[in-house]
């Protein structure tokens, strides 16, 4: 006979019976909330009950706890096929185990937050940009941490918040659940045409590439704060150009001043010209357009100026106009460089997670824009450091930059030589088929891009006429972990597409019920966002009017992590392995994107498919598992679940078998995917190998690569490259510093030199 239970809290309580009967009551009701009990159902709790103190009774040993009991109330509930009840059974006891923890968890987190360092706890580590042991880095990792709480136990579906806690998914940026959506793409001319605010006052028109550059990095940073993830300029060189054009036209007017020694020489005519002649040609520097510039500044010139050199005389001024242009040029991209690796958002606590795009744009000052963002990456931050941001991406087009001839084929060389040493640019493919659908010649809108972390939104189930890049962006995502399905399956496949069916439905609900939160917003929610016009038909709402509408035309995205793992659980083999588990990773990976295709037709929003970023995820998840599991060989046996549907990093496998394997998978994620090359040696040395493998990603069907390898610096002079035991620049060995007289002799500037 039990005469006694333990409770949580370690208090012994006189044993009653009566209270598993009640608990089992309940959960039938659950099931079935507006009837009332029948005598069956009596008779059932009776049944039921009896079988769990059976159960309790023959654990002679065991003192019997609250929280056992109920463990042994689900596995009886489960046995008599009762699975709705236990499911209500288990998310009622995962509401009440919130309640009593709320004050607990957070009341740790905050202490741990405060006393630790980030080597001794991953949530200071969740987001690289965040320097969470700074005061203002750990006010909003207090802050996230507070929401993230709240939303758990208060905002989300029972349901929904256990599958996040237990690991079965994963609510990315779970903090601004309530408060904002993902990314966006912003065009920069349609923002610098009309001007804008940044609630500080109001930015007119940049009048040179210098400040355009300037108001660019603003603009990413006040968007910034009405988001929680990244910004990206799509038309980097498209929407810069022009600015390159008013530049050119002040340094024509100056030049001209100086060589006739006449500050008082009036300009504005020629300037009003050269204005026109770009509206008229799109550029001052294609050579149509220099020959009409020539004339008119030869007309201008002839009454002030009569000596027999007048044609040198035009001629210098032509020249020096163009190389202050380009030095204006590149010290306008520079300061793209520097500032986006340095200006704060959300509240001075991180870096904005900025990308730019570019490649196809062909005039004069579009290449100009390109050449020099390359060569102020190239050059390094201030210390000769590799630039982290703005991540850039150069998209590769046949009959423009791919072949020699080309006409920025020389930029897809220097694009190439660059991330060979700087790890950036990376590479997206307009000619893979899933991108050529929308591309129109023409119309730069509607060239794919993405942003650096791999998102890309594009077709558009909402509005078919809006099936373009700038103003559109990710709303939200939700990972899934394949491998956990993959474990749980014990081998079975159809168990596996059942379980997977059901998770990825309720992800769905998830992503709606988000979705109907923030369509509740208004547009002063968003002043920068919604309020300057960024985001796509936003620019036709008053500040009271809610933006449910318009962010239809962003995208909700279901993700995945782990294919390769849930594959060896599955089979026994990854893709990379064998064939067989190929044809069953595109199955799995097409399977999710059919219920993807099906989703968006049902409800007419942009529902896809994501390869998700693992980073932190990654390890989260199979830290869970592992502690349910135990260590399976190739599944959970190390850190990490291998990001999205990659082949395993430790998998010795040739570049172009990788490519092969991996292309067919970005078809399917049409909310985004990247695929990665490691590669060994100074790439810098071979640029030609460099350039084969990306090209052969295009050829493969890539829509977004990269190509990772080793690149070290020398932090005594700067050099950057692969080091191996010696500098190959200074000589310098590891661990040893070099004399100044050496630097010296070497030309390498110091700080004791000036």
């Amino acid at each position: 006979m039990i005469r006694f239970i333990v409770k949580r809290d370690g208090r012994k309580v006189s044993f009653n019976q009566q209270k598993i009967a009640n608990a089992i009551k309940k959960a039938l009701l659950s099931v079935h909330p507006d009837d009332d009990i029948t005598p069956q159902d009596e008779e059932l709790v009776v049944k039921l009950t009896a079988e769990v103190v059976n159960l309790i009774e023959g654990e002679v040993n065991r003192v019997p706890t609250v929280e056992h009991t109920q463990d042994l109330i689900e596995k009886v509930l489960i046995k008599h096929d009762l699975a709705d009840e236990a499911k209500n059974f288990i998310l009622y006891r995962q509401q009440r185990t919130n309640i009593r923890t709320y004050n607990a968890d957070l009341t740790r987190i905050y202490r741990d937050l405060t006393s630790k360092s980030t080597a001794d706890m991953d949530l200071k580590r969740e987001n690289a940009n965040i320097d969470a042991n700074a005061p203002m880095g750990l006010m909003l990792r207090f802050g996230s941490e507070g929401s993230k709480d709240f939303v758990k136990r208060y905002v989300l579906k029972p349901e929904h918040a256990l599958a996040h806690t237990n690991g079965t998914i994963h609510i990315h940026d779970l903090d601004f659940y309530l408060l904002t959506i993902n990314c966006c793409q912003i065009s920069l001319k349609n923002l610098f045409e009309r001007g804008f605010s940044t609630g500080h006052g109001f930015l007119r028109e940049p009048q040179s590439i210098q400040s355009a550059a300037a108001l660019c990095c603003i603009a990413i940073q006040s968007n910034q704060n009405d988001m929680h993830g990244g910004q990206s300029i799509p038309m980097f060189e498209y929407d810069l150009a022009p600015y390159v054009g008013i530049s050119y036209l002040k340094h024509l007017g100056k030049v001209i001043q100086v060589s006739l020694r006449n500050d008082d020489f009036d300009t504005t005519k020629l300037r009003a010209f050269g204005k026109e002649l770009y509206k008229k040609n799109n550029s001052l520097l294609t050579e149509e357009s220099q020959k009409s510039l020539r004339e008119e500044v030869a007309a201008e010139l002839r009454p002030w100026y009569d000596k027999d050199d007048f044609e040198a005389l035009l001629d210098y001024i032509f020249a020096e106009t163009l190389k202050l242009t380009e030095r204006e040029t590149y010290q306008a991209m520079e300061a793209v460089i520097h500032n986006l690796n340095s200006m704060q958002s959300r509240a001075g606590a991180q870096v904005p997670f900025s990308s730019i795009n570019y490649g196809t744009g062909t005039t004069p000052e579009q290449r100009m824009i390109m050449k020099n963002v390359l060569l102020a990456t190239d050059a390094g931050l201030g210390g000769g450091e590799t630039p982290i941001f703005p991540v850039q991406i150069f998209k590769v087009k046949d009959g423009i930059n791919t072949k020699p001839g080309d006409v920025n084929y020389d930029l897809f060389r220097l694009a190439c030589q660059v991330s060979a040493k700087r790890l950036f640019p990376n590479f997206s493919f307009l000619d893979a088929p899933f991108n050529m659908q929308y591309y129109k010649p023409g119309h730069p809108e509607t060239e794919v891009a993405v942003m650096g972390c791999r998102t890309r939104v594009f077709g558009n189930h909402y509005d078919k006429t809006k099936e373009i890049i700038p103003g559109r962006g990710n709303l939200s995502f939700t990972t899934v972990n394949l491998p956990r399905l993959g474990i749980e399956a014990h081998g079975s496949i159809s168990h596996f597409y059942d379980s997977l069916d059901k998770v990825m439905q309720m992800v769905c609900v998830q992503l709606l019920d988000r979705f109907d939160i923030i369509a509740e917003k208004h547009v002063y929610n968003y002043p920068f966002l919604m309020g300057q016009g960024v985001w796509i038909d936003s620019e036709r709402l008053n500040m009271d009017d809610k933006i449910g509408d318009v962010i239809k035309n962003g995208s909700l995205s279901v993700g995945f992590i782990g294919l390769a793992e849930t594959l060896v659980a599955l089979i026994g083999r990854h893709h990379g392995e064998s064939e067989e588990a190929q044809r069953l990773g595109l199955e799995i990976i097409g399977h999710m994107r059919e219920a993807m295709d099906k989703k968006a037709d049902e409800t007419g929003l942009n529902f896809s498919l994501f390869s998700t970023p693992a980073e932190g995820l990654s390890g989260r998840f199979v830290k869970i598992d592992r502690k349910i599991y135990g260590e399976l060989k190739g599944i959970t046996d190390r850190e990490y679940y291998t990001n999205s549907f990659h082949v395993p990093v430790y998998y010795n496998i040739s570049a172009a078998d990788k490519i092969r394997i991996e292309a067919p998978y970005h078809n399917l994620c049409n909310a985004g995917a990247i695929s990665y090359v490691e590669m060994d040696g100074d790439l810098t040395r071979n640029v030609d190998a460099f350039e084969k493998v990306i090209l052969y990603m295009k050829e493969c069907g890539i829509g977004y690569g990269s190509i990772n390898h080793p690149v070290d610096r020398c932090p005594v002079c700067g050099y950057v490259g692969v080091i191996n035991d010696v500098c190959p620049k200074c000589g310098r060995r590891d661990g040893e510093g070099v004399t100044i007289e050496r630097l010296s002799k070497l030309g390498v500037d110091c700080i004791c030199r000036g």
